[in-house]
């Protein structure tokens, strides 16, 4: 099966050795993304409320370049840096995911890049 790299501008630069994307066949496997604004290629400022809803737009954004969108994916991870935090992450989460959610697993870290709040990966798939 080829494997495709997937960049758009309109989502943070990787800052490090991998893509933003790889699609495999119908899937595509969506690297994690903190809270970074694409134009300013700085943290956003705020909370979690914040933070979350940038980085759900960078997924967005990653998505809508490899001929996707939220609807196609099928499962998320989640790191959050502190999960008394969850309500306020979820708050914004279930926005973006109204109907047909996907499989998500949410975990707790000490550290994320660029002291982030939280941080998104996504696996993608169309029929």
């Amino acid at each position: 099966m080829t494997r495709t790299i997937i960049f758009t501008e309109k989502a943070p630069k990787p800052i490090g050795p991998y893509s933003q994307a790889v699609g495999v066949g119908n899937f595509l496997f969506v690297s994690g993304q903190i809270p970074i604004d694409p134009s300013t290629g700085q943290l956003v400022k705020g909370g979690v409320r914040e933070q979350t809803e940038r980085v759900l737009e960078n997924v967005k954004a990653i998505l809508e370049a490899a001929g996707f969108s939220l609807s196609n994916v099928a499962w998320v991870f989640v790191a959050l840096k502190d999960l008394s935090k969850f309500s306020e992450f979820n708050e914004v989460y279930s926005r973006y995911f109204k109907e047909n959610p996907p499989a998500r697993m949410t975990v707790e870290v000490s550290n994320l890049p660029g002291g982030a709040l939280v941080e998104i990966s996504v696996i993608a798939v169309k029929d």
